[in-house]
């Protein structure tokens, strides 16, 4: 029997007590639900798929193909592995060999338009611990980052939880497929200034998270320009760079920059990680790479509290450093995210469900407002709370994302089989079905 212990009387911090984890958002109620009951073909075939997680299991064989090869990365017994060497504490830059690979990784990923330097790059344990120490190093409670919406449910715990710095949202809507505008930009900056607010930056993710399409260069050069103008900096969250289905449709800042001979340079960095890319979460690789001096150098002293185990730095670094792995696994990936992406569009479409055309991510961006009885928040919670308790999907309605129009949701493909991806298909079809003969 559990002992009973009494609710604590004494006081706790304000960052203990705060809401601003959101925890108590639908985005993660909905992992709720599927935690506790989760689906499983042959063990629980009625429960809850998981469709809230944009996690990339696609290439799982492929990894484990390579570290069958080469088992000499991560036998750790072989006196050849340097094990006392990287079982003591290291220099918190991290491994030289690790932060090489990791650039070059960079690099190619991008299609080689982009360049990376090593000694620019900060280790983070994984691209939550990167963004929320940039938060830190670039604005200081009470002050403002600038997201173009929908945006990741998680930036409002990432980025606001125990930094004290606020979001202020850039409005984006279906009437341009939801792209960022120097209007848009504008309005919020004045909004914010409004208030009383300092802004600091403008955090954009590329490809767009939860909208699963990359930003065209264009735009990226406006918000550039924008950032120039205000005189404040620019975060570029690259997280699903290599899970654009081609690498010539995905443009990084990095190669804006290129292109402008690094004119204002110094106010833009860029945020990366192996978690979307390569499928690995559990490892807590991020890094921060940015062309401003003062900013590698605090980030590296902050990063003593997000470091990434040196095992696990030596075993990527083998991994990415062999040139013919990468290469092949980065072409096959991007061909069965594809095929997976028309996979769930042409389903959603059979279905009679529209989402918004993408060409990168690990989700697509399902339009369901037709089934709300009135275009408000509360119609479009009724109508997820029905999805993931009586169709048994955990998807992330738009709300949670700060979508300012009822009734987008987000819908992940790439964490599950193409067996379990039909099943959850034809519950929606079955669901689209009952639907229609109710109205």
């Amino acid at each position: 029997m559990a002992t009973e212990i009494e609710k604590p009387s004494v006081v706790l911090s304000k960052v203990a007590v705060s809401e601003a984890h959101g925890e108590d958002s639908p985005y993660f109620a909905g992992w709720k639900a599927y935690d506790e009951n989760p689906y499983n073909e042959s063990y629980n075939p009625f429960g809850v798929i998981q469709m809230g997680l944009a996690e990339n299991q696609v290439s799982f064989d492929l990894l484990e193909e390579y570290l069958e090869k080469h088992s000499e990365a991560t036998n750790w017994g072989n006196k050849s592995c340097c094990f006392r060497e990287n079982a003591l504490y290291q220099d918190y830059h991290g491994l030289l060999s690790f932060r090489e690979a990791m650039a070059r990784f960079m690099e190619q990923i991008r299609g080689g338009r982009a360049k990376f330097t090593p000694e620019r790059l900060v280790i983070t344990a994984g691209a939550t611990a990167a963004n929320e120490l940039l938060t830190f190093i670039l604005a200081d409670p009470g002050d403002a980052l600038l997201i173009p919406t929908p945006y990741y449910p998680g930036f409002d715990r990432d980025l606001r939880w125990r930094t004290g710095v606020k979001i202020v949202p850039i409005k984006c809507d279906s009437s341009n497929n939801f792209e960022i505008t120097p209007e848009s930009l504008e309005a919020a900056y004045n909004e914010a200034v409004s208030m009383n607010i300092k802004v600091r930056g403008v955090l954009i993710t590329n490809p767009s998270n939860p909208l699963g399409s990359t930003i065209k260069k264009s735009v990226l050069e406006e918000i550039l320009e924008f950032v120039t103008r205000k005189n404040i900096h620019l975060i570029s969250d690259e997280i699903y760079s290599g899970s654009a289905f081609s690498c010539t449709e995905f443009v990084s800042i990095s190669e804006v920059l290129e292109a402008r001979g690094y004119q204002d340079a110094e106010r833009v960095h860029v945020v990366y990680s192996l978690s979307k890319d390569l499928g690995l979460p559990g490892f807590r690789i991020g890094t921060i790479y940015s062309y401003n001096d003062k900013v590698v150098t605090t980030a590296r002293r902050m990063s003593s509290f997000t470091l990434i185990s040196s095992q696990t730095q030596q075993l990527l670094a083998s991994m990415l450093s062999d040139k013919e792995f990468t290469q092949n696994y980065i072409k096959i990936n991007r061909e069965r995210l594809r095929k997976r992406y028309e996979m769930i569009i042409n389903g959603l479409k059979k279905a009679g469900i529209k989402c918004l055309k993408g060409n990168a991510g690990l989700f697509c961006w399902m339009n369901l407002s037709n089934l709300l009885e009135t275009p408000t928040k509360e119609h479009e919670l009724d109508l997820w709370n029905t999805i993931v308790h009586e169709v048994k999907l955990n998807i992330s309605p738009g709300s949670s994302c700060h979508c300012s129009e009822p009734g987008w949701f987000r819908v992940c493909f790439a964490n599950m089989s193409e067996q379990t991806l039909e099943v959850a298909l034809r519950r929606i079809h079955d669901f689209m079905e009952k639907r229609r003969l109710i109205v």
